[in-house]
This record gives C-alpha cells, structure tokens and sequence, in this order.
C-alpha cells in the first residue's frame, strides 16, 4: 500500500482537463504532506463541489448553514472514531460463491482500514480567496487541500499556537512544491 489520492468532481460541467493538471498537483502535495507527516500508506478521497454542495454538508455535519472553503472527515482521528461496520463487510468462512474472503486479516473486521478520510474543496471559493489573496487557483486549491489532509490526521487550530504550527506546517509543504504566494 501506497499514500495514495482518489477524486470525484460533482460540479455540473466540472473543470475539463484542468481538473487533471490540479490533480497532479495535489497527489505531490500528499505525498509532500504524507512523509513530513510520517504517512505512507492510505487512501484520501476528495471531492470538488460547489458552494451549494459544501453549504448542504456544513449544515449537516457542522450546524453551519453557509458555504465554506474546505471540509474534512476524518477515518482516523481520534482512538474512537464512530464507524461501525454491519455484517455485510465480513469474509465469508467458507467461501460461498459471490462472496470475497479477505486475504488482510485487518480488512476483514474493517473493510475501510486503508482510508484515511475525504476532503471536500468549494472550487467556486478557492477561485475567490485565490482572488482576494492575489495567488494563483493552484496555490489556493493546494493551500486548501494541505489544510485538509492535515485535518484527517488530527491537526487542529482551535487555539493561536496550534493555528500557528498547522499553518507552518501548511506552508512548508507548499513551498517545497514551489506554490508560493
């Protein structure tokens, strides 16, 4: 297993073949991310959507009924996370035609082990900020995406010190891709 990226553009029309130059980007970016933060191996999904899509999650996961830029959910933060899994996800024992028997013992109590979690970025706000902020759109998605993954790890800035280190951290994974401000 590798650290690894998976993406879907939920966006009506989506970004045509810059998606793919963005998704270049971000993969180094994991990657950067991933071994500054001692992370191999996992998976990270993300999602493009528009402020309507990322306004409908923040008002069902956070109460906040209001577009935001960048959202992050996290499968391993925490010692506890609430995940449960049914009995649809188990081996079969005795290898019934139509069922997998998991050869990863780990993934055959958790199907999911390898996912680290999903972002999703507002592209229609990273296009703002990247605006307001006088940078590129890639710099922005970039900045946003780190934010994220950072996020997936535990990696909070509820208070000035911790908002401090996360963004240290932030910037010098997007300096060592050459995304500078």
């Amino acid at each position: 297993m590798t650290l690894s990226l998976e993406w879907i553009d939920e966006r009506e029309g989506g970004a045509g073949s810059k998606v793919e130059q963005w998704m270049d980007q971000l993969e180094k970016l994991l990657h950067i991310a991933g071994r500054k933060e001692e992370v191999t191996d996992g998976i990270v999904t993300l999602t493009l959507t528009d402020d309507a899509g990322i306004q409908e999650l923040n008002r069902q996961y956070r109460g906040l009924d209001k577009p935001t830029d960048v959202l992050s959910f996290s499968l391993v933060e925490g010692e506890d996370p609430d995940i449960h899994f049914n009995d649809e996800y188990e081996a079969s024992e005795d290898g019934e035609e139509g069922e997998e028997n998991w050869k990863d013992e780990v993934k055959s109590e958790n199907p999911f082990a390898d996912l680290l979690g999903d972002i999703v970025i507002s592209v229609p706000r990273a296009e703002a900020q990247a605006a307001e902020y006088g940078h590129s759109l890639e710099r922005e998605l970039g900045f946003l995406f780190v934010h994220g993954f950072l996020h997936l790890l535990g990696h909070d800035h509820g208070d000035e010190e911790q908002e401090r280190s996360m963004f240290a951290k932030q910037e010098e994974v997007l300096k060592e891709a050459g995304l500078m401000r």
